[in-house]
């Protein structure tokens, strides 16, 4: 029996469960399982690895996206250089683990934002800076598209909201919510921006998926702008993985 699986704590809901499931049913794909590892600090990776030699693969979520790479004896260029990994590969030889880190969240984003874009599409704004921005932004640089950071707190490297005004919305036309804001069960919240000023030459993106329409999305779409949010991201990735463990 294949074994996969996701770490991270706490794991009261998992997409990645369920969609592996699904697909090793709905594909025919027989001997695989996925089983949830909600392990409470990550010093319990190796002792996980250890006790389960089936392990092929690991998917990584909150906390741990991170705190697992010392962990590993590998990582790919593009998790390199995000610096976070949500994806092992789990080889053994001679006795010995090889863990390589990937980042698939990277791969989902290009891939679901690639279609979207036009030629008007020439700057974005991403909202937040946590561990969800850091593979927006390696996406950005990758396809030459300047961006500004966007913050409630000051920092170097960004602006605040409330420099967020209409004549930056007339250069910056891709939106980018890497926050929870909206998410449920606080959907009611959304990133502070002047939503009147957006136009048809807008795209926001919200990696939020849950609810499908969050309050940062309809409120672009009242205004004319094109919407996406983060479910293709999130089945892209997961199918990323997939490769990953079987190439």
């Amino acid at each position: 029996m294949r074994k996969f699986g996701l770490i991270g704590f706490p794991l009261s809901h998992s997409f990645s469960k369920k969609f592996f499931t699904e697909k090793f049913l709905n594909e025919h794909i027989p001997d695989c399982e996925y089983e949830l590892f909600p392990i409470e600090h990550i010093g319990l990776l190796t002792e996980l690895i250890s006790k389960n030699i089936e392990l092929e693969g690991l998917n990584v979520t909150i906390p741990y996206k991170l705190a697992v790479l010392p962990f590993l004896n590998e990582v790919d260029e593009a998790a390199d250089q995000i610096g976070a990994v949500n994806c092992i590969s789990i080889q053994r030889k001679n006795g010995q683990e090889l863990l390589t880190g990937y980042n698939t969240d990277a791969y989902g984003f290009e891939e679901s934002l690639k279609p979207m874009l036009n030629e008007h599409h020439k700057k974005a704004l991403v909202f937040g800076d946590g561990g969800a921005a850091k593979a927006v932004k390696y996406v950005l640089n990758k396809l030459n598209i300047p961006f500004i950071v966007v913050t409630r707190s000051p920092t170097s490297n960004s602006i605040l909201y409330d420099a967020v005004t209409s004549t930056l919305l007339q250069d910056y036309t891709i939106l980018i919510n890497t926050t929870p804001l909206g998410m449920s069960p606080n959907p009611e919240t959304c990133p502070d921006i002047p939503y009147e000023a957006l136009t048809e030459n807008h795209l926001a993106y919200d990696l939020v998926y849950n609810p499908e329409e969050t309050t940062f999305l309809a409120k672009s779409r009242a205004s004319g702008a094109s919407i996406k949010n983060g479910l293709e991201m999130l089945y892209l990735q997961a199918e990323r993985s997939w490769y990953i463990w079987n190439k």
